[in-house]
């Protein structure tokens, strides 16, 4: 369900995308509302679930998680049991930090993040080939990010 937001909402989103540890009286000057209704809007926001949460977004490559790839899976089967299977073991692996059941050529796609190439090594025969609904795994690796966003366009 999408929610009805004004151009007040969607400059205090684009500046909380920006920087969520802003505080309420620098959000309000920046958008230029006074704080209390600054705070009702957001509050409002946060309630009506367009914020999800905040979070710290961290440099991989400072904490020993600098390698990111990208893996297409095929599964073995389409039935509910195969997926729900896929999805309870994924959901227990840190090193994947996003999934997407895809239409088109693969049934999923996953990024992994991991040290480096010999760890993802470890990773793939280890934990990810064993998933026992997976029937194939193709890993693709960048060569160069380009850009990496995590604000919507508002």
């Amino acid at each position: 369900m999408s929610i009805e937001l004004d151009k007040m909402d969607r400059r205090i989103l684009d500046q909380l995308q920006r920087n969520g540890r802003m505080q309420n009286v620098e959000l309000a000057r920046e958008v230029g509302l006074s704080p209390s209704p600054c705070l009702r809007r957001v509050r409002r926001l946060e309630e009506t679930g367009v914020i999800k949460r905040y979070a710290a977004i961290l440099d991989g490559s400072k904490i020993g998680a600098g390698l990111m790839l990208y893996a297409r899976i095929w599964f073995k089967g389409q039935d509910a049991q195969t997926i729900n299977d896929f999805v309870a073991a994924i959901n227990e692996m840190p090193e994947i930090v996003e999934c997407h059941l895809m239409a088109g050529e693969c049934d999923a796609m996953i990024r992994i993040v991991t040290k480096d190439l010999t760890s993802y090594r470890r990773f793939h025969a280890d934990h990810l080939t064993q998933i026992p609904s997976i029937q194939s795994v193709k890993t693709e690796v960048p060569m160069e990010t380009l850009k990496v966003t995590h604000a919507l366009p508002l």
